[in-house]
């Protein structure tokens, strides 16, 4: 009799547990929210939208290279006769030195509501046609459109992955008059 009692009392305190887990969880049976879109890294949109174009600000990290150099340490020792008596001993000293410091770089972009699934794939069929971008048109800013974005600004001086307005112009994205803004003082 007290076997079937406790074995009721250990039923009704899972069942009071697993009421108490419901009701501080909610339901199971909801879906998670949604997750939320990925953003570039080290990118933000800083100013309000002016004219179809806002500005993005990018940090481009500093270049450190590792120089190794050979330094004396004693010289050669030559005889009088011109033969060597000790040859001249070297080290190896290495350090790292900044070829380029870290940079952060304001310029003008389109606005992410321009930036839809149409207009990106319209980007990825513009660089494929110019040799940056090979993969399929997503309509998607996945890695490898970043890439392309970055070879394509590249040879216009701008190291970034995100697009540019004057990139976006010069594929034929966006018709942007650069010169009337820079007229406004709104460069």
């Amino acid at each position: 009799m007290k076997r079937s009692h406790l074995n009721t009392g250990l039923v009704l305190l899972a069942l009071v547990l697993a009421a108490c887990n419901v009701a501080a969880n909610g339901p199971q049976d909801e879906a998670p929210p949604p997750a939320p879109a990925p953003t570039a890294p080290e990118a933000r949109s800083d100013a309000p939208a002016m004219a179809g174009f806002c500005r993005a600000t990018d940090i481009t990290p500093a270049v450190i290279e590792s120089v190794s150099e050979q330094v004396l340490v004693a010289p050669a020792v030559v005889n009088p006769d011109g033969t060597i008596a000790s040859p001249a001993r070297y080290r190896t000293v290495t350090r790292q030195v900044i070829t380029r410091e870290r940079q952060e770089i304001t310029f003008r972009t389109p606005c992410p509501e321009v930036m839809d699934t149409a207009f990106i794939a319209s980007l990825q069929r513009a660089l494929k046609a110019r040799g940056f971008y090979s993969g399929p048109t997503t309509g998607r800013l996945d890695k490898a459109t970043r890439r392309a974005i970055r070879g394509f600004q590249v040879q216009y001086g701008l190291d970034s992955a995100i697009l540019s307005l004057e990139s976006a112009r010069r594929l034929g994205l966006v018709v942007a008059e650069i010169a009337e803004e820079n007229a406004r003082g709104r460069s």
